[in-house]
């Protein structure tokens, strides 16, 4: 019989907290009610938690990781926090007193509204594993009160809403009243008089950043890890003058001014005012972190001089590149060090993880802007460039077009800082997501730096938390591999690979694919709740989720379902294989193609999920409002995980994992991780398809012409005509032209049609493969058998020996 202690009596703890926290008599709470008290009993262990990991780390003065990003999609903490503690049991008897059921809690809880896409969810699973192998580590970024946007379907079309995670609060957070520190913009630099002086900048605002904590739970451990968020607080509230003189918009002008900055993710940036709130963000949330790393580190260190042994920081894109300024900036102008010393501190002390192999999607500012808003900043970067050109000339004397391409400073038309290079030449390590991406990035865009430090350049390969998006996400199919193998895999998920020798019993076969149904079956439930549409879960559960852009070719999906739906309609009385093409996503509010994506597959969707004809055949879904909750619904419930960016395009990936570990079969590019789970998983378990890397950049240098291709292919030439004519948008027949138009006209940019071919005949692969649904259950095996490597515990651990020099203490 189980024993309870005083910290671990939740039903107790949570009668307590009604009354006395939530303030209601217990009898009369409802499931919100219920939902806070268990939530702060929780929290009080993960409090305890974290006051004694703290106490530890600063006994030992232990080296620390700081992981700055812009996002981290965290999701819904209620679940995780008790699957951490192991208090699902107590937690569903404390609710079961009151009538309500774990599931009826959890769906009360919003999530929190700090990412979008793979970038925030990867450093969400990361500070998971930095927390369970018991890493001495700190997350950094912005406490958004609005999140992104809500995302909502109206006449087809994406329409933005304010995300109001923080609306109720969160008992989650932990606000740090003492901690805050001072931000500040604009304003000019007073140089030296005398060669040698001190620049004083003279900023001409300033904004306070509070400090909030959410506590990460490690599992198998009582370490946990911080996230800390910055909350932008204006210095004066309202303008009381005013107020009292009426004007009260010109009141609490000054304070919305400031306070904006941690209103919303990702501002829309096709204004000048959207693009400088997108700087200031940037430099607001890397500032106050930097300054709170220098603060803990001199309250256990006497000096600054061994910042680089004590603090490993870490620059997940180029969203915080700023830090490297910034860091120069209070070494140099705050703390009076020289600055040879202060440089070889900074360049020991940054690393920087680097998530695109596009030119395009480099991060660069404009030096206007930027002088503008931090012009000291800018003048670092000025004299760091001219130090590091310096330097390069002297490898390759004469060579002005290698300088050109390596200058923090790009010169052609206006003159913009380029981020990217500036987070190369600051750190001592740089790393690519996956091994094709780390590879093309030294043979590629940072080639020139690779020839400089051949050394610098590392891969760490994406992976994602097994507690979080199998333990959780899928109790079915987690019961059965604990029967199976034990619960050894949630912290060890090589153990996975003992599944290749099971594989083989039948009842296990049916076990799993038992377990699969059932995942359908809860995705056609969360279909029909959010769109109405009533599906099949017994056809194939082709499934497309992630951020809307041209490059993951959302759009060569939708060129499949329309080829169905015209072959459906030309042999009706062929043997069809059911299929549901499930598609999710959001598109940047100012990214219009991407939104004509989406319109256009609510109206593929409209014709053909009512078209008699068709019936059940071939179903298409969008589910709206794509987030974390909702991604654990789907992933455990896919059949087919489309995973088909133009190869070379996609840096990693990591909802390819996640469905894979989920027993999806993966339809894909050798792009990104696809080429490791392929080969992890074993071929006959993966369906490839397309033009490889090198293929595609000879067509580019060729001269691609996609044209040509439409006019030599019948069946493509006429799934591009129904489109552009107005078949599926017969109220505005030229609605869908420019998307067409983009693709014969405008370079097909991302070769869709030149894989067309290749990605149609893979896709009567997967029909025939799904036919035998034992050698399906075979091959969906295979892949959770292959999915070991993909763990963010390996990839953290890798990380942690390699570039932060951290060591584990799990």
């Amino acid at each position: 019989m189980k024993t309870h202690t005083p910290e671990t009596d939740l039903a107790a703890a949570t009668e307590r907290h009604l009354l006395n926290t939530v303030g209601v008599a217990p009898e009369q709470a409802g499931a919100p009610e219920v939902l806070q008290a268990v939530s702060q009993a929780v929290r009080e262990q993960l409090s305890q938690r974290w006051v004694r990991t703290q106490a530890e780390d600063r006994g030992t003065k232990a080296r620390r990781v700081y992981y700055l990003s812009m996002e981290f999609l965290i999701g819904r903490t209620f679940g995780n926090a008790l699957h951490s503690l192991s208090l699902q049991a107590d937690a569903a008897a404390a609710a079961e007193k009151h009538a309500k059921t774990l599931e009826d809690l959890a769906a009360g809880e919003p999530d929190a509204a700090l990412g979008n896409g793979g970038l925030g969810r990867l450093a969400a699973c990361f500070l998971d594993s930095m927390a369970t192998l018991g890493l001495p580590s700190f997350g950094y970024g912005i406490r958004y009160e609005y999140g992104m946007f809500a995302q909502s379907i109206q006449g087809g079309r994406q329409v933005e809403h304010p995300d109001s995670w923080l609306e109720n609060g969160t008992p989650w957070e932990f606000p740090r009243a003492g901690i805050g520190y001072p931000v500040c913009f604009g304003g000019w630099v007073e140089q030296p008089a005398i060669p040698g002086g001190k620049a004083q900048w003279r900023p001409a605002a300033e904004v306070n950043a509070k400090a909030y904590d959410m506590v990460v739970p490690g599992h198998g451990t009582d370490k946990v890890s911080t996230l800390r968020l910055w909350k932008a607080v204006a210095p004066a509230h309202i303008d009381l003058h005013a107020f009292n003189s009426g004007d009260y918009a010109r009141a609490a002008e000054v304070k919305n001014q400031f306070e904006n900055i941690s209103w919303v993710l990702y501002p829309n940036d096709s204004t000048p005012a959207g693009r400088e709130l997108r700087l200031r963000q940037e430099y607001f949330f890397t500032s106050a972190s930097i300054q709170d790393i220098l603060a803990r580190h001199l309250e256990e260190h006497p000096t600054l001089d061994n910042l680089h042994e004590k603090v490993a920081i870490h620059l997940n894109d180029t969203h915080p590149a700023i830090g490297v300024a910034e860091l120069m900036r209070l070494l140099v102008d705050q703390h009076g060090m020289a600055w040879d010393a202060a440089w070889k501190i900074t360049q020991q002390t940054f690393s920087y993880t680097n998530h695109t192999l596009m030119p395009e999607a480099l991060e660069t500012w404009a030096v206007d802007l930027m002088h503008h808003v931090l012009p000291r900043h800018l003048d670092i970067i000025f004299r760091i460039n001219h130090e590091f050109l310096t330097f390069a000339a002297s490898k390759k004397p004469d060579d002005v077009e290698f300088l050109r391409r390596l200058s923090l400073v790009s010169e052609g038309g206006e003159k913009r800082v380029r981020m990217a290079n500036l987070s190369i030449v600051g750190s001592h390590m740089v790393n690519g997501v996956s091994q094709l991406h780390s590879d093309l990035l030294v043979q590629t865009i940072f080639s020139d730096f690779a020839y400089l430090w051949p050394e610098r350049f590392t891969n760490m390969t994406n992976g994602v938390t097994p507690r979080r998006w199998l333990a959780q996400a899928n109790p079915k199919l987690s019961s059965l591999l604990d029967q199976t193998l034990g619960q050894g895999w949630r912290l060890n998920l090589d153990e996975l690979s003992r599944l290749k020798t099971v594989g083989d019993n039948s009842s296990f076969r049916i076990a799993f694919a038992e377990a699969k149904q059932h995942n359908k079956s809860r995705l056609a439930a969360l279909i029909h709740k959010t769109i109405g549409l009533q599906v099949d879960p017994t056809s194939l559960f082709d499934v497309q989720v992630k951020r809307i852009h041209e490059y993951k070719r959302q759009l060569l999906n939708l060129l499949h379902v329309v080829t169905r739906y015209q072959e459906i309609l030309d042999s009706p009385n062929a043997d069809w294989q059911p299929r549901t093409v499930i598609f999710a996503g959001k598109a940047a509010s100012s990214y219009h193609m991407a939104k004509q994506i989406i319109r256009l597959v609510h109206d593929v969707a409209a014709v053909v999920n009512n078209d008699r004809r068709v019936g059940d055949r071939l179903k298409v879904a969008f589910i709206p409002n794509y987030g974390v909750s909702v991604a654990e619904v789907i992933m455990p419930g896919a059949d087919l995980s489309e995973q088909i960016s133009t190869a070379g395009t996609e840096a990693s990936g990591t909802g390819n994992m996640k469905l894979a570990l989920n027993g999806a079969l993966t339809i894909g590019t050798l792009d990104g991780a696809n080429i490791e789970i392929g080969q992890a998983v074993g071929d006959d378990n993966i369906f490839i398809f397309g033009l490889r890397t090198p293929e595609v950049e000879a067509q580019r240098r060729a001269g691609y012409q996609p044209m040509r291709i439409y006019e030599q292919h019948p069946r493509l030439k006429s799934v591009l005509d129904m489109i552009a004519s107005g078949a599926f948008s017969p109220d505005e027949p030229h609605r869908y032209r420019g998307v067409v138009d983009a693709l014969l006209w405008g370079g097909d940019h991302y070769f869709l049609l030149a894989d067309y071919d290749s990605y149609i005949a893979t896709q009567r692969q997967v029909d025939q493969r799904f036919r035998d649904r034992d050698a399906w259950a075979r091959s969906a095996i295979a892949n959770v058998a292959g999915m070991g490597p993909f763990s963010a515990d390996r990839t953290i651990g890798q990380y942690a020996e390699q570039i932060w020099r951290v060591q584990p203490r799990r």
